[in-house]
């Protein structure tokens, strides 16, 4: 066991300078999502790395991901198991510590069915909602047919979202699971304070009524409910703003 004594490291990345909260933290906090449903928080250990002193590109780091990306989790009960991808370490903590189901599926079809979500979320939102926000804050200079494309391929997510949910509760196995609460974190960046100045016209509850009301009852989980109060608590210490 390393020396906090704790079970997990999750590596993880320190907010910019600016005190913008960055995009790439949104797909740790999936990750952190998950270990507060499960009651695993209090035995993890987060290190935030610096990327712009290229700590995620060092040596030591990418022996733990070669990709030098976050997330990344080292399970030190598990003779010190790493994983990468944010989706992939969802799916290893419920298949290890989610003794009781309750954030995942058992019969076969929903097992293919949620991993298919977990692939959507990975590829659709998160690359094209990913795009949107970089074109929308961190390029160079203004791009104005990248923002329109990427805004776009966001509205086409939560087309593909309200076609589903608005004829069921949940994405799978008809409970909430993980594919759930995947989306929850780059969904909430459509209420920010970037994509609302990007897209003014834009209004959740209306256009998609259905996503909406899903990513509401997600939000006022007790697990996730306490994740947010303290990520809004990090960024309002820190001086900063959300996406």
């Amino acid at each position: 066991m390393p020396s906090h004594g704790k079970q997990f490291t999750l590596y993880s990345h320190s907010a910019g300078p600016n005190g913008w909260v960055s995009v790439v933290t949104y797909m740790r906090r999936k990750v952190a999502l998950l270990l507060e449903e499960l009651g695993l928080t209090y035995e993890t250990e987060t290190k935030y790395l610096i990327f712009q002193a290229q700590e995620h590109k060092a040596p030591e780091y990418l022996k733990i991901n070669p990709n030098g990306r976050i997330p990344a989790l080292v399970d030190h009960k598990n003779n010190d198991f790493t994983i990468w991808e944010s989706n992939a370490i969802l799916l290893y903590l419920v298949d290890k510590y989610d003794t009781e189901k309750k954030f995942t599926v058992t019969e076969e079809g929903d097992k293919y069915h949620l991993i298919q979500w977990l692939f959507f979320q990975a590829s659709g939102q998160g690359s094209y909602y990913g795009q949107a926000f970089h074109f929308m804050m961190y390029h160079p200079h203004r791009v104005d047919s990248a923002i329109e494309r990427y805004t776009n391929e966001v509205y086409h997510v939560l087309g593909v979202l309200e076609s589903v949910l608005s004829k069921q509760d949940w994405l799978v196995g008809d409970k909430y699971t993980v594919a759930d609460l995947s989306f929850v974190n780059w969904n909430i960046t459509l209420t920010g304070v970037t994509f609302t100045k990007e897209t003014p016209t834009f209004d959740l509850e209306k256009q998609y009524p259905s996503v909406a009301k899903w990513h509401k009852t997600i939000c006022n989980r007790p697990a996730i409910k306490k994740c947010l109060e303290i990520r809004t608590k990090v960024i309002t210490a820190s001086g900063g703003q959300d996406l």
